[in-house]
């Protein structure tokens, strides 16, 4: 590894606006921004030119799978892919994991799981399943960011989907320790009822995976997540938010005073449902991914703030998991694989609708930082802040290769696809950890703690 002690760039991306810049980084942290000529003597400079300058990517939604189903992915193959997509900070999803992060004790496990395997930050999230309100004060002390929950069946045994009696023994707690309670936001009576109409439907279909979440099923979720939140003055956050009808209903409740915030993914804002071949089953992902004006519109909630960011939901599997041979969308497992291409993903689809450098660093690195607590050190380039910071050129394209990808499993929809943005070198407090397709080990990532420096 190289300890570098500036970087100097002529698009460096600063809360400020994006100018001529040199950063100048001492013990891991960005003690100065000076102007371009500004370099210190003697030391190791790293020249970007003409290439963008940014705070590393933050991404809050990520299933790493380790321990128990390592084979899905793990943390080593996940936090290199991250380096690769310019990702330094990750927080982990408390599913999929054997334990899941339920109790203090299963944290420490995969806090174990995870040691000296990092490329990348990582910290994690707890769980929030029917019976574990008491043990949520204590996965709060041992450092969880916050907890997550599903309101339907999460397709794990370990991790069970609450009910609004479940919600109503744990809101109470989290409100008192003023955490997060990020929530896959479908209730299961929606999905039954569309379900039910769909026995003689063909499940190569893509169609029929669509019909089968009707975008009630979210709407109808996040109505009961504002009332909960709004009585217990708790804060909520919706995850993978799908449907342009659940905006309306999140800007009124932000408009309230409720404590509400959402995210969306990549694959919500690239992909339409029109496009989607029958039996490509890497598509699939729950809630799916819908028609060209609701696609629109997520933009639009997107560009007002109604949506505070994006974070990939990267949640991979085995191929077999998949059913790629059969296409049966209603049998495959429903995640998609992106956590490498979360910037060239967003960035190709930004540009023609007049985004900003400054709109990329909000919903990529700032807007997830501050749902973790981590804005003080995280997402931004500032003095104070660690220099976790990602360089890449906006103007050049590439062709997604599955060999390319650092994911365990290369299945992914945005194969073959022609993205712009690619990622040249990726910091991790000042130290290079990846460069141009290269790794500079061994991994030294952070193990991060709520509330630890």
């Amino acid at each position: 590894m190289t300890s570098i002690h500036a970087i100097r760039g002529k698009r460096v991306v600063t809360p400020e606006g994006v100018r001529a810049a040199t950063v100048h980084i001492r013990d891991g942290v960005i003690e100065s921004i000076a102007g371009y000529n500004d370099l210190p003597s003697g030391k190791h400079i790293y020249d970007a030119e003409e290439s963008v300058v940014m705070p590393g990517l933050v991404d809050t939604h990520v299933h790493i799978n380790e321990p128990g189903r390592t084979e899905w992915e793990g943390f080593d193959t996940a936090t290199r892919a991250a380096a690769a997509g310019g990702v330094t900070t990750l927080i982990d999803m408390p599913l999929n994991s054997i334990p899941a992060t339920t109790t203090a004790a299963a944290l420490e496990t995969k806090r174990a799981a995870a040691h000296k395997k990092c490329w990348v930050n990582v910290g994690f999230w707890g769980g929030v399943v029917p019976g574990n309100a008491g043990e949520l004060r204590a996965l709060h002390r041992a450092g969880a960011f916050g907890f997550k929950c599903f309101l339907v069946p999460s397709g794990v045994p370990e991790f069970a989907n609450v009910n609004e009696d479940d919600l109503r023994a744990a809101l109470p707690v989290l409100a008192e320790l003023d955490t997060p309670l990020l929530v896959h936001a479908e209730l299961p009576g929606p999905i039954e009822e569309a379900t039910q109409k769909l026995v003689e439907a063909d499940p190569r279909k893509y169609g029929t995976w669509l019909r089968s979440r009707p975008a009630a099923a979210e709407t109808e979720a996040i109505e009961m997540m504002i009332g909960l939140a709004r009585e217990f003055k708790a804060r909520v956050h919706i995850v993978h938010l799908s449907s342009e009808l659940s905006a309306p209903l999140i800007r009124r409740a932000k408009k309230e005073g409720v404590r509400i915030t959402a995210e969306t993914c990549p694959h919500y804002l690239f992909f339409v449902s029109a496009s989607i071949p029958n039996g490509r089953t890497e598509y699939k992902c729950a809630p799916p991914i819908r028609e060209l004006q609701n696609n629109k519109n997520l933009w639009k909630a997107l560009g007002r703030g109604t949506i505070d960011f994006v974070a990939s939901d990267h949640s991979p599997s085995p191929p077999a998991m998949k059913h790629v041979r059969t296409g049966n969308f209603l049998k495959a497992w429903g995640g998609i694989a992106s956590l490498q291409l979360g910037l060239p993903v967003m960035w190709t689809k930004m540009k023609g609708q007049k985004f900003s450098l400054e709109h990329l660093v909000r919903w990529m690195c700032s807007g997830p930082a501050r749902l973790a607590s981590l804005e003080k050190h995280k997402g931004a380039i500032a003095i104070g802040h660690d220099a976790d910071i990602v360089v890449w050129n906006p103007e050049k394209r590439f062709v997604v290769r599955p060999r390319m990808l650092q994911h365990r499993h290369k299945l992914t929809p945005y194969a073959e696809i022609s993205l712009s943005g690619v990622v040249e070198t990726t910091f991790l407090e000042g130290e290079m950890i990846y460069d141009r397709g290269r790794f500079l080990g061994p991994p030294h990532g952070a193990l991060l703690r709520r509330g630890e420096r």
